[in-house]
């Protein structure tokens, strides 16, 4: 196991592809799927106050109570390498694998036929 930025890794599932089963899995939450939705938009190269490229768990767009993300969810997207989590600030960024997920993200974004509630 690798240790990164405030939480233990699976190193060896960082170094191989992610798989469609992994994709839809991690997609099955609309929490996570508002959290990656959310990093998207994120501009890795901005200087703000929380760090480039980052949400707070706090966010209110999630609206999930904290101990079910900081629990499940946001362990489950950082062993997959798609953020990186800081669990002393509670920050969290895109992850080495993020960009393998983003075309699916994008499209479902920016999709105007999917029913409401859905994201």
């Amino acid at each position: 196991m690798a240790y990164q930025s405030g939480g233990i890794m699976n190193a060896e599932r960082l170094s191989s592809e992610l798989s469609l089963d992994d994709v839809l899995d991690v997609l099955a939450n609309r929490y996570r799927r508002r959290l990656l939705l959310t990093l998207i938009d994120q501009n890795d190269q901005d200087d703000d106050t929380q760090g480039p490229g980052d949400v707070t768990i706090e966010d209110e767009e999630l609206n999930l109570p904290k101990i079910q993300m900081v629990h499940t969810h946001l362990p489950k997207l950082e062993d997959m390498g798609l953020i990186e989590w800081n669990r002393d600030s509670n920050e969290v960024k895109k992850g080495p694998k993020f960009e393998d997920i983003r075309p699916l993200l994008e499209s479902m974004r920016d999709h105007d036929n999917l029913p409401d509630g859905w994201f």
